[in-house]
């Protein structure tokens, strides 16, 4: 039978033995000294923070309950005063459109004399004015014509129509 010849790292030696369990040991020492209580904090501090957490959590939830009720009961309680208010301001709105409708009716027909006052004097003063200025005209048209001798009726008549076309 032949002998297999395996690694000597599957295989070792009683020396090399020594000195891996040896680092082992100095390792594991310095982590047990040092490591392992950092490690174990930084556990025991997370899960407290985690624990305080669900507390928070649980404490957090109970109050939203309570304020879901709270809350439940203030809007039923708005409800039923806006139900109320609407009452009220239907009433009070019916009785202000009433009083409004009134007032402007009153208003319009006040209005309405006035603006036909107003026009009525409107349409005086315009006629008027139309009748100062074709008294103007005439007289312009007028005074033209005199001072200018006409044999015939013909140039009389395109000396009239060619000052009626100066003048407007």
């Amino acid at each position: 039978m032949q002998s297999i010849n395996l690694p000597s790292i599957l295989t070792p030696d009683l020396g090399l033995l020594f000195w891996m369990l040896l680092a082992f040991l100095i390792v594991f020492f310095l982590m047990a000294k040092f490591g392992f209580p950092v490690i174990t904090k930084m556990v025991e501090e997370r899960k407290q923070f985690i624990d305080e957490s669900l507390q928070k959590a649980h404490e957090a939830n109970e109050r939203l309950a309570s304020i879901h009720e709270e809350s439940e009961r203030l809007l039923s309680e708005a409800r039923a005063r806006q139900a109320e208010i609407l009452s009220q301001a239907k009433a009070t709105g019916d009785g202000i459109v009433r009083e409004a409708r009134e007032r402007a009716q009153a208003e319009g027909a006040k209005l309405l004399q006035e603006a036909k006052a107003q026009i009525e004097a409107e349409k005086e003063n315009a006629l008027r004015d139309i009748r100062e200025a074709v008294a103007d005209l005439s007289v312009a048209i007028a005074e033209k014509v005199v001072r200018q001798k006409l044999a015939d009726d013909k140039e009389q008549q395109k000396l009239i129509e060619r000052m009626l076309d100066e003048v407007c």
